[in-house]
C-alpha cells in the first residue's frame, strides 16, 4: 500500500491492521518490506509505539528505538534493513557530519591526545556532560523495569525521555565546539595584505570569537539542565544504582566548569564589552548553581550508601 498521510495513518497502525486481517484468515504476518525511503519520525513513532505496548521505557537512544521498529515490523525478514540507507534524514546527512561523534571511544581519545588542537576542553566538557546525564538516564530506565515497580514505569520512562533529550543536545555540541575553534583558526589565516583585507579579517575573527563563546555557554546551560534528572534519580531511582546518579552529578559539574573556562578564555579577545559582561555574569551564575546542585546530589548519595 501507499501511505499518503502518515499523520492520519501511521506506519505501525497500517501494519497492525494488516496483521489483524491476516489473523482472520488463519495466517500470520512475519515481516514486511519498505519500498523506497521513510521519514525518521515514522520509525521513531513506530519504535515508541511498540515499546509502550510492552510497557517498556521509551527513553532509550534513537538507534535503539529504530532497532525496535525494524524488529517489530519485521523489516529485516526479507533482507537486511540499513537505517542509513532507508531513512530520509540519514540519507541527507553529509558523510563528514559530526566526525567526532562517529568516532569510537579509542579514536576519540586518540584524537584528543594528538598534537591537533581540537577537540579541546570545550568538546570534552560537552562529552563529559553527555556521559553524566547518560548515567542518570540509565538509572531511570533500570527503575522503569525494576521488578515490583511496575506501576511506576511511565514515570521513569518520562524521566528517561528527558535524559535522552539532554544527552543528544550535549552530543551535538561536541562537534559544534570544535567547529567554533576551527572557525577562529580559519579567520586568523585570512589574508591581510591591504586595508580592506585587514578589516574583513578582523570582522571574521570577532564573529568567530563570539561563536566560540556562545557554544561553551550553551554547554553550560545544557549541562546544568541535566541536574533535574540526576537529582530526581538520586532521590527516587533504583537504590542499587545510586552511585551512578552521584557520578552523573560529578560529570555535570565538571562539564559546567570546564565549559566556563572556555567561555572566559575567549572573552579576552572580544571587543564587545557589553556582551562579555553579560556572558561572564551568566557563566558565574550557572557555575555557582552547578556547585550547589552537585553538593545536594552528593549528600543524597552519601546518605544512602552510608
Amino acid at each position: 500500500m501507499n501511505l499518503t498521510n502518515i499523520n492520519l495513518t501511521p506506519l505501525h497502525k497500517a501494519f497492525e491492521e494488516c496483521c489483524k486481517s491476516a489473523n482472520k484468515r488463519g495466517i500470520r504476518v512475519t515481516g514486511s518490506e519498505l519500498v523506497g525511503l521513510v521519514p525518521l519520525k515514522v520509525m521513531l513513532d513506530t519504535g515508541k509505539y511498540f515499546l509502550q505496548k510492552q510497557q517498556r521505557s521509551v527513553g532509550v537512544s534513537e538507534e535503539e528505538i529504530i532497532k525496535i521498529a525494524i524488529k517489530s515490523l519485521g523489516l529485516d525478514e526479507l533482507g537486511p534493513f540499513d537505517p542509513k540507507k532507508k531513512i530520509i534524514e540519514y540519507q541527507l546527512e553529509g558523510a563528514d557530519a559530526a566526525p567526532l561523534l562517529h568516532m569510537s571511544l579509542r579514536e576519540f581519545s586518540n584524537e584528543t591526545a594528538s598534537e591537533s588542537m581540537a577537540p579541546g576542553g570545550g568538546s570534552i566538557s560537552a562529552y563529559v556532560g553527555a556521559l553524566g546525564v547518560s548515567l542518570a538516564t540509565m538509572v531511570a530506565n533500570l527503575s522503569s523495569h525494576k521488578r515490583g515497580w511496575d506501576d511506576q514505569w511511565e514515570t521513569f520512562s518520562d524521566w528517561a525521555i528527558k535524559g535522552q533529550e539532554n544527552k543528544d543536545a550535549l552530543l551535538k555540541l561536541v562537534d559544534e565546539d570544535t567547529n567554533a575553534f576551527n572557525a577562529i583558526i580559519e579567520a586568523f589565516r585570512m589574508p591581510k595584505g591591504n586595508a580592506n583585507e585587514v578589516a574583513t579579517r578582523k570582522e571574521a575573527i570577532q564573529a568567530a570569537t563570539r561563536f566560540a563563546i556562545e557554544v561553551p555557554l550553551q554547554v553550560m546551560r545544557e549541562s546544568l539542565k541535566t541536574f533535574d534528572i540526576i537529582k530526581a534519580m538520586a532521590k527516587i531511582g533504583n537504590p542499587n544504582s545510586i552511585t551512578d546518579a552521584g557520578v552523573g552529578a560529578l560529570c555535570a559539574r565538571a562539564a559546567v566548569h570546564g565549559a566556563f573556562m572556555n567561555v572566559k578564555v575567549n572573552t579576552g579577545n572580544l571587543e564587545d564589552a557589553k556582551f562579555v559582561a553579560k556572558v561572564l555574569k551568566e557563566g558565574k551564575r550557572l557555575a555557582a548553581k552547578a556547585d550547589k546542585l552537585e553538593k545536594e546530589v552528593r549528600k543524597l548519595v552519601e546518605a544512602k550508601i552510608g
